[in-house]
């Protein structure tokens, strides 16, 4: 099973106009969780994510598509950065995320959401998913 802990994003984090110094506590905590997670066989990816000034959004309208660019406006609603893990069960992803160092600094207010992602398992067997299971399977060499 394969959860995706998303960190929302702040006002802080949107107004970036350069690449900031972390907080060196901060970023010891992260290193130190995500570490555990790579030790246990856990861990997929991690990231950071730029500011949404620096990405854009595309617009469906029937047949149309229209490129939207950044910034946007709520940042409670964007995603900062995000860590990708494997585990066993739901349970086990709740304890790995319970302990995920606070992605702002102790103490101050922040959001993590975690959600699980979709296994081609999950789906009806058909054309369309096996077509996806072999561009996921490592090519023999």
């Amino acid at each position: 099973m394969r959860f995706m802990i998303i960190v929302k994003s702040t006002s802080e984090f949107e107004a970036e106009t350069t690449p900031q110094t972390p907080d060196e506590q901060l970023m010891a905590d992260m290193a130190d969780f995500h570490e555990e997670l790579s030790k246990a066989g856990a861990l997929l990816d991690a990231s950071g994510l730029q500011p949404s000034r620096k990405g854009w959004r595309i617009h469906y309208d029937g047949q149309k598509r229209t490129v939207i660019d950044g910034p946007f406006a709520e940042a409670k609603e964007l995603i900062a950065g995000f860590t990708i893990i494997q585990v066993r069960s739901r349970e086990e992803a709740l304890e790995w995320s319970r302990r995920f160092p606070n992605p702002v600094g102790r103490g101050a207010p922040a959001v993590i959401e975690v959600r699980q992602l979709y296994e081609l398992d999950d789906f009806t067997p058909n054309q369309q998913v096996e077509r996806f299971r072999q561009m996921n399977t490592p090519s023999q060499k």
